[in-house]
């Protein structure tokens, strides 16, 4: 199998997130703030009423989602590094996104998630957004830095979190009541989890987490399970010291799958197009450090059975891995001059 890959627009600063609109469209975020749109191959100038962000270290405008219902609500939802007393934290907004005629624009925006402690570290903001077909949104965090934040179920980082679309809390939640967990959370224990997508093969939420040096992680985050960041790791300290008990505690969770030595992971899709049929089903997942493609092949249970790894050094790092509705596979590359690249089979 040949495949081709096309520049569809560079001139990007750093390219966060995309997603694609009904119709053809994409809308893609750049981590310094700013919001576009792609229409037929063209990208708008920056979109006016983007929330503030704290564009600093890895934070600032990050992921990008439209609403399941977006054909009639126009609505699409943004996951940003907040300013605030402290410093910043992750959070959320969404907002109308306008196409009158006149210049593209979001209005109504309103926040529906807030990451209550904000620090000034630059690291581990997270952050994806994903729908469940039940109409909920998973928001993925950071540990900003802090491990211990990770374990504290009074803190939304290192965590998977859950709500409505308006920011309301399902009431099957694990922590719903708030008693002994915050009630926005679903899991704990992570890193920072700057890939997730909904695997169809599993009926959940799937993510990629950055471990240290080694332990990057694969994890179907379920409800109330603790992923074991800072306990347990694959990895080992940047100095090369033991992280916590080893690999191993009681109550926490293995990994599905976990690299050793890291490849920085970022984007994650499943790919369940039509374009690379014998592709269905697998994860596709963005490498930082790598600059690849990784492609873990899956049975069909979804375990993952092996890995390819592709189009290594060809376009620089990758931020972001998304199968458009035609079966193509669209990257974003975290570069100061950033593309949006589209793979399509050749042959």
């Amino acid at each position: 199998m040949s495949i081709q890959a096309d520049v569809v627009a560079d001139g990007l600063d750093h390219p966060w997130g995309l997603d694609f609109l009904p119709g053809g469209d994409a809308v893609v975020t750049e981590r310094t703030g700013q919001l576009r749109i792609l229409s037929k191959g063209k990208l708008s100038e920056p979109l006016r009423g983007v929330p503030e962000v704290r564009a600093q270290g890895q934070g600032g405008l990050l992921d990008v989602k439209a609403s399941p219902d977006f054909a009639t609500s126009g609505l699409i939802f943004l996951s940003f590094s907040e300013p605030g007393d402290g410093g910043a934290g992750t959070a959320v907004a969404r907002a109308k996104l306008v196409r009158d005629g006149g210049a593209a624009r979001l209005e109504d925006v309103r926040t529906v998630f807030s990451m209550e402690k904000k620090t000034g570290k630059g690291q581990h903001f997270g952050s994806r957004l994903v729908f469940h077909p039940d109409g909920t949104l998973f928001i993925t965090t950071g540990d900003r830095g802090d491990g211990r934040r990770a374990q504290d179920m009074q803190d939304s980082a290192g965590a998977v979190l859950r709500i409505k679309p308006d920011g309301g809390i399902p009431a099957d939640n694990p922590y719903a009541d708030g008693a002994v967990g915050l009630p926005q959370l679903w899991s704990k224990g992570h890193r920072n989890v700057q890939g997730a997508a909904f695997d169809p093969t599993t009926n959940g939420l799937i993510t990629v987490e950055h471990g240290a040096k080694g332990g990057d992680e694969v994890n179907r985050p379920e409800a109330g399970k603790n992923y074991g960041w800072p306990a347990i790791s694959y990895g080992v300290n940047y100095s090369g010291t033991k992280i916590g008990k080893g690999t191993e505690a009681p109550g926490m969770q293995q990994p599905l799958f976990y690299w050793d030595p890291s490849i920085a992971p970022s984007g994650l899709a499943v790919y369940e197009g039509d374009m690379f049929p014998e592709w269905r089903g697998d994860l596709l997942v963005g490498s930082l450090k790598f600059e690849l493609v990784s492609r873990l092949d899956r049975d069909a249970s979804g375990k993952i059975t092996g890995e390819e790894r592709m189009l290594e050094g060809a376009f620089g790092r990758i931020r972001d891995v998304n199968v458009a509705p035609d079966g193509s596979i669209w990257l974003l590359t975290d570069e100061a001059n950033g593309k949006i690249v589209r793979l399509s089979r050749a042959d």
